[in-house]
């Protein structure tokens, strides 16, 4: 398969750091879609995207974005030593740490961390076991959390989630590196949030590029899968609303049809930076 190689836009170079891929059944995410669905697109969906019985590979990544003033990390995975409701992510131990070194990454040097959202596969790294408590794996970063997303987490009931909170927002908070911002904030000149709400109230994908244009945009979970830029309205179980999620993915995926921006999929596999091209038969990604 092929990787994603760092891949520059002017003067900012985006990076892949990978966690872990995942072969899973796609009616983990999009309950009752049969496997017919995807046969039209398997010539661009397998091998990369998919397997030739049509389980999707889903990557788990961080992006790292570098600029000439700042070093900024986009959502942080699952994390190590942490109790989840999945079996996979349940008290995971990975060679993460040491892949961010391996990509010239030094906790101490980041910038910016910026979470899309704050669910399970996308914040655990925020935070890593010391002394058994979790502290803060880039310590002298500001966290930024859309305010939103904040306020709808912070007291969740839900078991789940409360678990994240407790153990990856958290510690950020009570270290006083928290950054609570608006979907119109800017971290610096040619990278800023971009509202995409549905998948939870206040998701925010990041769009890189100089003045009004998009050179790339980091989707977060706005798109699960590549399968989702040619079918945009399939509903997620997994999402807070998932007719506004819908609504968000069908204006994104026209927005950026034939144009030159590359979609950054965050749990897109390898190659993993793609762009959009309208056909007859629907969108499609290209690499």
């Amino acid at each position: 398969m092929a990787e994603m190689a760092p891949v520059r836009f002017g003067d900012l170079e985006v990076a892949r750091v990978e966690e872990m891929i995942w072969t899973v059944s796609p009616r983990y995410l999009y309950a009752g879609i049969a496997n017919e669905r995807f046969e039209p697109y398997r010539d661009w969906l397998v091998p990369h995207f998919s397997t030739e019985d049509f389980k999707w590979r889903l990557s788990i990544h961080t992006f790292v974005v570098r600029t000439p003033h700042h070093t900024i990390v986009v959502d942080t995975c699952v994390g190590n030593d942490r109790n989840r409701s999945l079996p996979i992510w349940n008290q995971m131990r990975t060679d993460f740490p040491e892949r961010l070194a391996a990509a010239g990454v030094v906790p101490e040097e980041v910038d910016y961390v910026f979470c899309t959202h704050m669910h399970v596969d996308h914040v655990g790294w925020n935070t890593r076991l010391e002394d058994g408590r979790f502290v803060p794996t880039f310590p002298n970063a500001k966290y930024l959390f859309h305010r939103t997303e904040w306020e709808h987490w912070k007291e969740t009931e839900e078991e789940i989630q409360a678990e994240v909170v407790k153990d990856s927002i958290l510690p950020i908070v009570d270290a006083g590196l928290a950054e609570m911002v608006e979907s119109d904030h800017v971290i610096e000149d040619g990278v800023r949030l971009q509202s995409t709400p549905g998948h939870t109230p206040g998701h925010c994908s990041l769009a890189l590029g100089a003045g009004d244009a998009e050179d790339a945009v980091i989707t977060g979970d706005l798109i699960h899968h590549p399968f989702l830029v040619a079918e945009p309205d399939w509903p997620s179980r997994v999402c807070w609303d998932p007719a506004m999620a819908a609504r968000t993915r069908r204006e994104f995926v026209e927005r950026y049809a034939d144009t030159a921006t590359r979609v950054l999929g965050t749990h897109f596999a390898p190659p993993t930076a793609v762009r959009i091209e309208s056909g007859p038969a629907g969108c499609r990604v290209t690499f």
